[in-house]
C-alpha cells in the first residue's frame, strides 16, 4: 500500500489558476489515454481538499456527462476542509480537519490493501509529506504556462529525498514523471 499524490500541472509549476480553473488541461490529452485507468484500478481511499471538492461539485454536470455520475469515485473519500461544504447523494465522503495523521489511518483502513490517492491540492499533499506519510509523487506536467496559480507542491523538498524513477510520454501535450520519496534522508 502506497499514499500517492497523483496529479497534473502545467509547465511552470501550477495545478490551476489563481481562480480554481482546470480549462488549461483538457485539450492537452485524453483521460482514458494516459496511466489514469491502472492508476485509479490500484485505489482503495482518496483524499482531497476543499478546492478540489468544489471543483467537482460545481462541474457536477461535465462530471456525469464524462463518468455517468456527478461523483466519479467509487472509492470512499475524505475531503479536508474547515469549512461546511455541500454533500453529494450516494458518495461515500468523509469530512475532515485538523492533523493527517489520524485520518491517514482511518483511510488506510478503509483502502485495505489499496493505495491512497492524494487527489488534489498540493499543501494538502505537502501535509502527507510533511508528516512522513506520502510514498510517491506522480505528476504529468502539461505543455501549457499559466504564469501563477494554485502551486504543484508548496514545499522545499531537496535531493535525494525524491528519487526520479520513471519518466513517460503521454502523447504530444503531457510526459509523466514518477517519484519514491524516500523518507528519513
Amino acid at each position: 500500500m502506497k499514499t500517492q499524490f497523483y496529479t497534473a500541472t502545467s509547465l511552470d509549476g501550477f495545478l490551476a489558476t489563481e481562480d480554481d480553473s482546470l480549462d488549461w488541461l483538457f485539450p492537452l490529452g485524453e483521460l482514458n489515454n494516459s496511466s489514469y485507468p491502472e492508476f485509479i484500478s490500484e485505489v482503495g481511499a482518496l483524499a482531497m481538499g476543499s478546492a478540489t471538492y468544489e471543483w467537482i461539485v460545481r462541474h457536477a454536470e461535465q462530471v456525469a456527462k464524462e463518468t455517468g455520475s456527478p461523483w466519479p469515485y467509487s472509492q470512499p473519500a475524505w475531503v479536508f476542509s474547515s469549512r461546511k461544504l455541500p454533500t453529494i447523494d450516494g458518495a461515500d465522503i468523509h469530512f475532515a480537519n485538523g492533523d493527517v495523521h489520524h485520518i491517514h489511518r482511518e483511510m488506510r483502513s478503509a483502502a485495505k490493501d489499496k493505495n491512497i490517492w492524494i487527489v488534489g491540492g498540493g499543501d494538502l499533499a505537502g501535509q502527507f509529506y510533511d508528516a512522513g506519510l506520502l510514498d510517491e509523487i506522480i505528476v504529468q506536467i502539461g505543455s501549457a504556462t499559466l504564469g501563477k496559480g494554485k502551486p504543484l507542491f508548496p514545499r522545499c523538498v531537496l535531493s535525494p529525498t525524491l528519487q526520479l524513477v520513471s519518466v513517460r510520454q503521454l502523447g504530444v501535450g503531457m510526459a509523466e514523471l514518477r517519484y519514491e520519496v524516500h523518507k528519513g534522508v
